[in-house]
């Protein structure tokens, strides 16, 4: 039986699409708990809500850097979850352009009723492995975000 050896280019490759595969059955699990218990928000809106449970009263360009969107489809984000009444915007004191986002109190109660559902895929997710593994991976992955942020501000 012939053995394929992989390119460590090949086999970024392949770690990049599990990824994204990985994503893509996680959005897929939660978007039918969303749906079972019809709760008003998308998958996208979690992600919001998700940095903003952990970091209360950021501005939207920091919550848009940490999601990795552009300022506009944040914009359109953060409009539709304050007509949810999940979430407000506070004019910075420091600089009034600046507006800050912060939870209300259905924003906050909100938390409770998913993270149980976003903990739950990912223990079915991780159920077969080690905790060293799963170290390994993120420093793994650390390291090639950081190669990658690194040439992108010397290019």
């Amino acid at each position: 039986m012939e053995t394929i050896t992989l390119t460590k280019a090949e086999l970024a490759l392949q770690l990049g699409h599990s990824m994204h595969e990985l994503r893509s059955y996680v959005r897929q699990y939660i978007q039918v708990k969303i749906k079972e218990h019809s709760v008003n928000i998308t998958f996208e809106m979690l992600e919001v809500m998700s940095f903003i449970w952990k970091k209360d009263g950021s501005n939207q360009q920091e919550i848009a850097d940490e999601t990795l969107r552009d300022k506009s489809s944040m914009t359109y984000l953060i409009d539709n979850l304050v007509k949810r009444g999940l979430v407000k915007r506070v004019e910075d004191e420091n600089d009034r352009r600046n507006k800050l986002i912060f939870l209300t109190e259905q924003g906050k109660a909100l938390k409770e009723q998913l993270n149980p559902w976003v903990a739950e895929v990912y223990d079915i997710a991780i159920a077969d492995l080690e905790t060293a593994s799963l170290q390994d991976s993120v420093v793994l992955l650390n390291k090639m975000i950081g190669s990658l942020k690194t040439n992108k501000s010397q290019n």
